[in-house]
């Protein structure tokens, strides 16, 4: 028996000893020399030009999130960009493809199950894409129609709530990443596209008639959007969040948001201009990793 209950307790701290690794990203990171990066390629906060070129507010700001570990850690780091899916992301970040994401990901009580999350940076707001000859002004007159949004994300969620509440019917169609989803818009497949506000903005900005699609008034719901990390990796967290910290400190994420939301910028040199939000600002003036149900979502 004594013999079983030693086995047992080598096993356990055999298998702690494996998380505790497993999870020590920093360490992995030092030995390769380089950063496993998750970024998007049709966000409107990460997205891809081409040629393997990844740009945008969230992919500069992890950019420079590698920078200040390279620092602490004594060495540069080769950043190694990884295209992540809103379907594929959690399961990256769980098996160690990726070291961390920074795209458009919300943090949510449901997600926090199966990792973490650093300081908020963007808080965005869900907005409905139509086409300025629709005739759609709210989500009430969504009611028959055909609604496309992208799996795998929680507008999806969204959708059906407010659906429910508002006592209407309509289909929905999901593509299968964000520019999928705006084209179901733009072809006329879709009567409308739900999102984040800055991903119908970047997409509406590239479409090949811009001035064709617009954003409606109504807020549909409110989503702290935050970089993704391993769960339980206390080390690679505080590492994201200093840097996060300095950069709001110094003003240069506000300088970085500037540049990426208030003017012109590539493909098209279209200024999405939307100025920062007073729950970003906020987010910003007193950093938090808190879920989007924390921000009055139902």
């Amino acid at each position: 028996m004594k013999k079983l209950l030693l086995a047992a307790a080598v096993s356990f701290l055999a298998t702690g000893a494996a998380f505790a690794q497993a999870t020590d990203t920093l360490a992995k990171i030092s030995e390769r020399g380089a950063v496993n990066l998750g970024v998007r390629d049709s966000s409107g906060l990460a997205f891809t030009l081409g040629g393997g070129k990844y740009v945008g507010f969230h992919t500069e700001m992890a950019e420079r999130i590698v920078d200040d570990i390279g620092k602490q850690l004594g060495k540069p780091l080769k950043i190694n960009y990884q295209v992540i899916t809103s379907q594929n992301r959690i399961p990256l970040i769980q098996n160690g493809t990726i070291d961390f994401e920074c795209g458009s990901t919300t943090n949510s009580a449901a997600r926090q199950k199966d990792v973490d999350f650093a300081y908020t940076t963007y808080v965005e707001e869900v907005r409905i894409a139509v086409n300025k000859k629709s005739g759609i002004h709210s989500i009430k007159d969504l009611n028959g129609k055909t609604v496309a949004t992208t799996t795998g994300t929680t507008s999806v969620q969204t959708l059906r709530k407010n659906e429910r509440a508002q006592g209407i019917d309509f289909k929905t169609i999901q593509g299968k990443d964000h520019a999928d989803s705006f084209l179901l818009l733009e072809s006329g497949r879709a009567d409308a596209f739900v999102m984040d506000g800055s991903i119908l903005a970047a997409n509406i900005a590239k479409a090949k008639n811009p001035k064709d699609f617009e954003l409606t008034g109504e807020v549909l719901s409110v989503e702290p959007i935050a970089c993704m990390l391993p769960k339980g990796d206390a080390k690679l967290m505080k590492a994201v969040d200093d840097s996060i910290e300095r950069q709001v400190k110094d003003g240069s994420l506000a300088k970085l948001y500037d540049k990426w939301f208030m003017q012109p910028i590539p493909p098209n040199n279209v200024n999405m201009n939307m100025p920062a939000s007073e729950s970003t600002k906020n987010a910003w003036a007193h950093l938090n990793n808190k879920p989007m149900e924390d921000y009055g979502n139902k």
